[in-house]
């Protein structure tokens, strides 16, 4: 199955095995099936692997949880809670940026204008991967793909990191994220955790919380590069 898909070889060193894995092969002909079935899946193939190729294994001090893409026309795009430019803000996607306005100061104005960074490519160029745990989805159906065995792969990248580097900030925003804690080493990474930034319970609990600048705190202790975010 690999042969076929654009990863970068940092990741593909430790991966390859896994594409050729029962599981692997399952998703491939599920979507395959699907895509014949002239269903739409979110995103679009090439851009499935995405967050990987933004983000090399070597590139990484920052890993950001989501559960699976966006299921709305013209917004899942391979990086967890990011959208393509010019797309209408997901209610998450906004409450992030308004939590970003209140832990740094970044003006209200900016969340209601266009702005080159609302993909949040520039955080993934920064070494913050932005992780679906499930890497697919039916157009108009939540986690319609949660089943097909992508959490086997993504659990893996989670180990890869844990095993592979030192010091990396995981956030973990809501329950299904922070039930990935027991993959991380936590006696050589940090955590992270808090309610989800969704509607439900940003306005009780995850607005002030500063995840931001507690990562960058971390970062500079570490004598890493702080985030711009």
């Amino acid at each position: 199955m690999h042969k076929n898909i654009k990863l970068h070889p940092s990741w593909l060193k430790h991966l390859e095995k896994e594409f050729e894995k029962p599981y692997m092969q399952e998703i491939k002909s599920f979507l395959e099936k699907e895509i014949q079935s002239w269903k739409t899946i979110y995103p679009s193939p090439k851009n499935i692997f995405a967050a990987l190729n933004y983000t090399p294994l070597d590139k990484v001090k920052v890993v950001i949880i989501g559960q699976d893409p966006y299921h709305w026309p013209d917004q899942a795009h391979g990086l967890s809670f990011s959208i393509p430019n010019e797309t209408k803000f997901p209610p998450s996607l906004r409450n992030i940026f308004k939590e970003i306005e209140s832990d740094l100061g970044r003006p209200s104005s900016e969340i209601e204008n266009p702005h080159p960074d609302w993909r949040l490519v520039n955080w993934a160029l920064q070494g913050v991967l932005l992780l679906n745990a499930i890497l697919s989805v039916e157009a108009e159906k939540a986690a319609s793909h949660s089943k097909i065995g992508w959490q086997n792969f993504t659990d893996e990248i989670i180990k890869i990191i844990s095993r592979e580097l030192d010091w990396v900030v995981f956030i973990l925003w809501g329950n299904f994220a922070k039930s990935k804690k027991v993959l991380i080493d936590t006696s050589k990474h940090f955590i992270i955790e808090w309610v989800h930034p969704s509607p439900l319970s940003a306005s009780r609990w995850f607005f002030w919380s500063k995840p931001f600048s507690k990562t960058n705190e971390i970062l500079k202790k570490q004598a890493k590069k702080e985030i711009n975010w």
